[in-house]
């Protein structure tokens, strides 16, 4: 007997895309990968990922798209902002059976709550915060480098770059990490700004693990640059808390270095997630599955 539908979970970002697919009665059949999937960098780009992935998971699981019809999606999708931009997303696609678009904090916090109340907070090379409270999604931050992103790797860098050329003016101490970011950049002020001209949030952040290093040892302004961060964070943390969210679940490939520079209050609310954002763009494409009696309401998301 031919299965009558097949729900396929998708998470894109700007740098890769995942595509998890399962069976009506939950079996994981496949997944695949794809390139990046931020629509700010195109749909037709951002499609051809997800294609991709998609593409990958059915081959893994010796299917292929004569399926669609019977495929019901949910995407979490790292660009999506507005409405607009998910009515923009689901046009662009393929005819499947289904397609749900959101954001991908959207996805992530669906994941890792299964879809109950509770928060999230992304520490990477950015920064962001998402909770779903009483069925209703509340994003906090992340309106980018130039303007937010605090407790991130990019604004670890950042501020790294600052005290660095303090430094140099014996404006700040000087330390072994102050020496280490100047002579990586090119050594001089001049040098340093005609780096920082080129660079984008990526590069910033590429320096956030030199600056944990440091800390490590005890260097004076690598442990104030640390600390600083898990404050900035710490304030998200009590936001999302006082929104109503249990419990949060921090993301990120900086969660587990600046975990410990939380105070234990943050800590104690931290707690492991129970699905990824796979899932959560799963929990997406049942619920938008016409006539599935199985999949009890999500929350909504956080777009206007």
């Amino acid at each position: 007997m031919t299965p009558d539908r097949y729900y396929l979970g998708v998470d894109g970002g700007g740098t890769k895309c995942r595509a998890r697919l399962r069976a009506a009665d939950g079996t994981l059949l496949g997944e695949g990968l794809g390139g990046p999937a931020n629509i700010r960098l195109g749909l037709d780009r951002a499609w051809s990922s997800i294609l991709e992935a998609t593409h990958a998971a059915l081959a893994q699981a010796g299917l292929d798209p004569s399926i669609f019809p019977r495929l019901h999606v949910g995407l979490g999708l790292a660009g999506i902002v507005t409405p607009t931009d998910s009515i923009r997303t689901r046009a662009a696609g393929p005819a499947f059976a289904c397609l749900a678009a959101e954001t991908d904090a959207h996805a992530a916090c669906l994941g890792a709550f299964s879809g109950r109340d509770g928060a999230i907070l992304i520490a990477g090379t950015g920064s962001a915060g998402y909770a779903l409270i009483g069925g209703r999604g509340h994003a906090v931050g992340g309106w980018g480098f130039e303007v937010s992103d605090e407790g991130s790797g990019a604004s670890i860098g950042r501020e790294a770059i600052r005290l660095a050329l303090r430094a140099h003016d014996n404006l700040a101490p000087e330390t072994g990490l102050t020496r280490q970011i100047r002579d990586r950049l090119g050594g001089t002020p001049a040098a340093v700004v005609g780096w920082v001209n080129d660079a984008g949030p990526a590069d910033y952040g590429r320096l956030a693990p030199d600056v944990l290093a440091h800390a490590a040892k005890g260097d004076a302004v690598a442990c104030s640059i640390i600390s600083g961060a898990a404050k900035e964070l710490e304030t998200y943390i009590r936001h999302l808390h006082a929104l109503g969210a249990p419990n949060l679940c921090l993301m990120g490939g900086l969660s587990a270095p600046l975990t410990p520079w939380l105070s234990p209050w943050a800590r104690s609310l931290l707690v492991e997630p129970e699905g990824d954002a796979l899932e959560g763009a799963l929990l997406m494409a049942r619920q938008a599955a016409p006539r599935d009696i199985t999949q009890r309401p999500i929350a909504k998301s956080a777009l206007p």
